[in-house]
Parts: C-alpha cells; sequence; structure tokens
C-alpha cells in the first residue's frame, strides 16, 4: 500500500498553481497539452571532493589571462562600468589586430575567474557551496 502526503511533491505556481501527484506524475506533465516546457534554470552543488576540479579550473582560467590579470584586476578595481575602448587601452591592445575579439575572450576568462574564485572560497568556508543560475 502507498500512502501519500501533503508534505511529499512537486509544486507549480503561475497563472494556476497546484502540486503534482508524488509518484503518479511527472513535472513536465503539462506537454500532454500541446506546449513544450522550458527550463529556466541551473542548479549547482559543489562539496570538498570537487576542489581538486575547481583548483585546476582557477589554474586554466590564471593561465589563459597571463599576462592580463593584474591589468584586468586594476581596471575593474577603478571602474564600475566599462567599454571596450576602454579595456583596449588598459590592456595595451591597441596595436593588435582584433583587439575586440581578444577583449571578449579575456573578459570570459576572467568572469570565469571570479566565478571560481568565489565557489572555491564558499567551499573552503562552509564545506559546499549550491547555487541556481537562470538561463
Amino acid at each position: 500500500m502507498i500512502v501519500l502526503t501533503k508534505l511529499m511533491g512537486r509544486f507549480y505556481d503561475g497563472s494556476i498553481s497546484g502540486k503534482f501527484w508524488f509518484g503518479v506524475q511527472s513535472s513536465n506533465d503539462a506537454e500532454f497539452f500541446g506546449v513544450e516546457g522550458t527550463q529556466n534554470f541551473l542548479n549547482f552543488y559543489f562539496e570538498e571532493r570537487d576542489l581538486p576540479e575547481i583548483k585546476e579550473g582557477i589554474k586554466t582560467c590564471n593561465k589563459k589571462l597571463k599576462p592580463y590579470k593584474t591589468k584586468l584586476k586594476n581596471f575593474f578595481k577603478e571602474k564600475k562600468g566599462y567599454n571596450n575602448e576602454q579595456l583596449i587601452t588598459a590592456l595595451d591592445l591597441k596595436d593588435e589586430e582584433n583587439a575586440t575579439g581578444k577583449v571578449a575572450i579575456l573578459l570570459e576568462w576572467y568572469a570565469r575567474l571570479e566565478l571560481g574564485e568565489k565557489i572555491l572560497k564558499c567551499v573552503k568556508e562552509e564545506g559546499y557551496c549550491d547555487f541556481e543560475a537562470e538561463l
């Protein structure tokens, strides 16, 4: 015999709200009626056993940013906003071909490094790090 309680289950909320039947109904059951659901969030969970991979990711970011990491750090210490021309000047890329493209790549690695450092700090201090990311 299966006993279902009100504490168990998954909920839906919006124009209509309710609870999917536990053990009977999947979260994508509304797709039966002709509309495909979309995923709006990614959930991440890191723990101490993930530290080697986190540290390796940070190491890779640092390699990709050489020799620009210090310049980027100093630039963003002083500024809240930026544009490509400011970054091209700050990174001494004026004479480089496709400087705008290089800036875009460096910013991607710098942002990734910042995220990795936050994850690392959280895992070291709390023993885990979990967060939800919007898509």
